[in-house]
């Protein structure tokens, strides 16, 4: 005899879940190119605590992506394990989540109807539960004014904040976020930062953030780890000790942001003098 799915209710699915902890054991990479073999990642660990928001930062192609798309369980290592709450990520699931650089957002859905699209993931949900979490997410995120909306009437913020929506609209544990700031302007970014911090705080997500911006790794990092480029390894770690929510203009994340910059140019300035 078939065994019926549970009916869950908007209001279980709204609970604030446990987050999970990532561990990274000698995770190595390498892509082969036409010009040959590249190591985007060799013997990288880390560690990420429950609820913990942790920064990558590095130059273009120092494995950043690359370690996000795994702990993602969308590419495999070579070599190497990644944990989630003891368990190997075997191939993408429901409980992370990436939001990307580009919104990608389905331009014939509304914007309801794109939160709704990542509500599939949750089959045990009647539509109106379904619209219930999707708005309570559009409230969250500033848009539920906007639920209707066709997506070409959309800043770049306002397409964001729908991605970061549709995103946290099935409740994973850890949002992998690779740049997701990044085409925005200034201003705009600054209010995300804020944003951001409030939903982490009130969703209680382990976030793993990948960006080229110092400050934004302050500004959010509670840790921030630093990787060299070619072949991509962990080198430096900061704990940023700031109390939040903090302000990207305040003083002290500036000197924060300055020592980091300051090491990432040495960094960089070490591998070239490794591959000369």
């Amino acid at each position: 005899m078939a065994r019926t799915r549970k009916r869950s209710s908007a209001s279980e699915e709204l609970e604030i879940i446990q987050p999970s902890k990532l561990a990274i054991e000698d995770v190595s990479k390498s892509f082969i190119t036409r010009t040959g073999k590249v190591q985007a990642l060799e013997n990288v660990s880390l560690s990420v605590s429950e609820g913990e928001f942790v920064c990558l930062v590095g130059a273009s192609g120092c494995g950043k992506s690359t370690l996000l798309n795994i702990i993602a369980g969308l590419e495999e290592p070579d070599s190497g394990a990644v944990l989630a709450d003891g368990k190997p990520i075997a191939g993408p699931g429901r409980e992370r989540l990436v939001m990307f650089q580009e919104a990608a957002l389905f331009p014939w859905l509304d914007v309801l109807g794109n939160v709704l699209f990542g509500l599939k993931l949750k089959p045990n949900l009647t539509n109106k539960d379904r619209r219930d979490v999707a708005k309570y997410y559009l409230e969250l995120v500033g848009l539920i004014r906007f639920e209707h909306a066709n997506i070409h009437e959309l800043s770049g913020g306002m397409k964001q904040r729908v991605a970061l929506a549709r995103a946290l609209a099935p409740n994973p544990r850890v949002l992998l976020m690779d740049e997701p700031f990044a085409a925005l302007d200034a201003l705009t970014r600054e209010q995300l930062y804020g944003d951001i911090q409030k939903i982490w705080k009130a969703r209680n997500k382990t976030i793993v953030f990948v960006t080229h911006n110092v400050r934004e790794a302050a500004c959010l990092g509670d840790r921030v780890l630093l990787f060299s480029p070619h072949p991509g390894r962990v080198q430096e770690e900061f704990v940023i000790d700031l109390p939040r929510p903090r302000d990207i203009n305040s003083v002290g994340l500036a000197s924060y942001a300055t020592r980091i910059m300051r090491s990432l140019k040495n960094i960089g300035q070490e591998s070239v003098a490794v591959s000369e």
